[in-house]
C-alpha cells in the first residue's frame, strides 16, 4: 500500500473523469480574495470557460463567477478534469496578471468536483448555480449580475 503524504489530498486519490460525463466544478481564489469582484476581471475567467468550449474540451451547461470562486456545470468532451482545471486556472492567472500588471497567485490548490447523474434535474442545478449572487446579497435579481450563463435560461 502506498503512503499518502500528510499534506496529500486523499479526496482526490483515484479521481476518475469520463468523456460525456457531467460535472459540477468549483474552485476558490487564494485566501478567498475577491479578485473577480470587478466584473471586467471576472470576464477573464469567463473567457477561459469559453476557450475550453471552443477547443472542444467541454460543453458548458451553466456557470457563475463570484468575487472569490466559481461554479461551472460542464459536460466533458475530450479532456480529463485535472487537465481542464489546470488549463482554465493557468489561463486565468496569465490574463489576470497581464491585465493588472501584477504577479498574483489567484487560486487555492485543487478544486471540488461532483459527478452529476443524468437523471438529476440539470436545470435545477443550473438555477442553483446562477442564483449564487442573489443568495450572497450581491444583487436582488440574477439578471442584474453580469457574470453567469446557463443554456436553459
Amino acid at each position: 500500500m502506498s503512503e499518502i503524504s500528510p499534506g496529500g489530498n486523499r479526496l482526490r486519490f483515484g479521481r476518475y473523469s469520463e468523456s460525456g460525463g457531467i460535472y459540477l466544478l468549483t474552485s476558490v481564489t487564494l485566501n478567498r480574495s475577491p479578485f473577480f469582484g470587478d466584473w471586467q476581471m471576472g470576464r477573464l475567467l469567463v473567457n477561459a470557460f469559453r476557450r475550453a468550449e471552443e477547443e472542444g474540451a467541454v460543453r458548458s451547461l451553466a456557470w457563475v463567477v463570484m468575487p472569490d470562486h466559481f461554479h461551472w456545470l460542464v459536460e466533458l468532451q475530450n479532456v480529463h478534469l485535472p487537465v481542464l482545471m489546470c488549463k482554465t486556472k493557468s489561463r486565468t492567472v496569465r490574463t489576470f496578471n497581464d491585465a493588472t500588471g501584477n504577479c498574483h497567485r489567484l487560486w487555492q490548490r485543487g478544486y471540488h468536483d461532483r459527478a452529476v447523474r443524468r437523471e438529476e434535474d440539470l436545470q435545477a442545478i443550473a438555477r442553483y448555480i446562477v442564483m449564487n449572487p442573489v443568495r450572497a446579497g450581491l444583487v436582488r435579481r440574477v439578471h442584474d449580475y453580469p457574470l453567469w450563463d446557463a443554456i436553459w435560461l
